[in-house]
């Protein structure tokens, strides 16, 4: 039978300040994310990253009591979410910097809504509302806007129908793992256990795709790309991921993927106080109408045929919160 969650009970603070501090840190890393290519294989550069958030995130596991142990369903699933997500989206990722700016690929990001939505429909039986999809046409809407202005403001370089073609992989691969760790296997884990392992083989994986890739390990010497190094592997990681994922779990994962909104206004934000940006009514239009998407999104009932979380689940989230 279908359960439907309280009116508006998505607007609790167990949602939304993760919510908001996932799309906080993830507004910062793509000004970092530019820096670790700078000079550097990214394919290296994605290992290095996973490479300390993989230890970090067992050390987590450990620190909350969590088992380690989650059975063979749970390994291939981990296994399914580390190539997906810690090897397939972050090298895309990576690899779309190259070509585009780095504000087009995260304003590309938010459109990881679409997919979440479309998957979370038919892999997990998740409802799609009418009023989801209000949100998602007037966030869209705001979106297209942000990206518009964006491409008249910086000229782009490289390979643009590749790096978009890239992105495009990159938010696949993001959308898949997404869905596939709130299934019924997924559910019954600890959602750190289980990123735990799947970050050790997405690491295992990203080095045997950096050395076919770009044939021996590139050590940079620069602080401030071991400075990035750290800001990504732990805060843009370890910190944000357990996070998000219990929030797919939560809210669904098209509703979960409109953190990319919040990332998008942040890093805006941020470069409006650090670069200079300058704010058009093209870009303040779009901005609202993104967060207008996002409330409507949020405040629409929830349907579905999936498990109403647990209290246990709840817990958790506020127990993740640093």
């Amino acid at each position: 039978m279908n359960e439907a969650a309280p009116k508006h009970g998505l607007m609790r603070p167990a949602i939304v300040l993760p919510f908001i501090l996932t799309g906080i840190i993830w507004g910062s890393t793509w000004w970092v994310i530019k820096d670790q290519i700078d000079g550097v294989p990214p394919s290296w550069s994605v290992a290095w990253r996973f490479l300390l958030a993989t230890p970090a995130m067992f050390i987590v596991a450990r620190l909350m009591g969590k088992s380690l142990s989650i059975g063979r369903k749970g390994q291939w699933l981990a296994l399914a979410i580390g190539i997906t997500q810690f090897c397939g989206n972050f090298n895309f990722v990576y690899r779309a910097e190259l070509h585009l700016t780095s504000g087009i690929v995260a304003v590309m990001f938010t459109m990881l809504i679409v997919p979440n939505a479309i998957f979370g429909r038919f892999l997990l039986g998740n409802a799609v509302t009418r009023n989801f999809v209000i949100g998602s046409v007037v966030a869209l809407s705001g979106i297209a806007m942000l990206l518009i202005h964006e491409a008249r403001l910086s000229p782009l370089g490289g390979n643009i129908g590749l790096g978009i073609a890239l992105a495009a992989m990159g938010i696949l691969s993001a959308s898949i793992a997404n869905v596939v760790q709130a299934n019924e296997t997924g559910r019954a884990l600890p959602m750190v256990s289980l990123l735990a392992w799947a970050m050790l083989y997405g690491t295992i994986a990203d080095f045997a795709l950096a050395y076919w890739t770009a044939g021996a390990p590139e050590i940079p010497t620069r602080p401030s790309y071991w400075a990035g190094i750290a800001w990504l592997a732990l805060a843009g990681s370890v910190v944000t991921f357990p996070l998000h994922y219990t929030l797919v779990r939560t809210i669904g994962a098209g509703r979960a993927a409109y953190n990319g909104i919040v990332t998008v206004i942040v890093a805006m934000l941020l470069t409006t106080m650090f670069e200079g940006y300058e704010w058009t009514p093209l870009t303040v239009l779009g901005a609202v109408l993104a967060l207008i998407g996002l409330v409507l999104a949020l405040r629409a009932r929830r349907v579905t045929v999936a498990p109403p979380v647990t209290a246990a689940e709840e817990a958790g989230i506020r127990t993740a919160i640093p």
